[in-house]
């Protein structure tokens, strides 16, 4: 499967289908134009994730909820769940381990990591996902 885009309107319900990996980027960003091809050819290869790619300058509101300070950010999701999160470009092979890793996730385990971390911490105050409903 090729890339493709998200934005402020499609990012939440593209990221909680299945195995989802988001390249942040920017047109002006010299090491997000270096590390597309590397994206797009990774993404050639596992036709079973969905590989996209959000336009930073684009998609300010939601690069700044994402708390997005550096690019490329490479984030992985399965489920809708954070697995990954990483500034900076990774070559080819880093890039196809780091798949693998994310596909071979026991996603039950995860799952309980992230309630027990959660019943720790509390509630979240600010959800940035969620819709301002009056």
């Amino acid at each position: 499967m090729s890339t493709i885009d998200v934005t402020e309107d499609t990012f939440e319900q593209t990221v909680t289908q299945g195995t989802v990996f988001v390249d942040a980027w920017a047109s002006w960003c010299g090491p997000c134009r270096q590390f597309a091809p590397v994206y797009e050819q990774v993404s050639e290869q596992h036709p079973n994730a969905t590989f996209a790619k959000l336009d930073t300058e684009a998609n300010q509101q939601l690069a700044a909820a994402l708390e997005i300070q550096a690019i490329p950010t490479l984030m992985a999701f399965r489920d809708g769940i954070l697995v990954y999160r990483n500034a900076g470009a990774l070559p080819a092979s880093a890039f196809e381990d780091l798949v693998s890793q994310v596909e071979a996730l026991d996603m039950d385990e995860v799952r309980r990591q992230v309630a027990e971390q959660q019943a720790q911490e509390g509630p979240l105050e600010d959800d940035p996902f969620e819709d301002d409903a009056e």
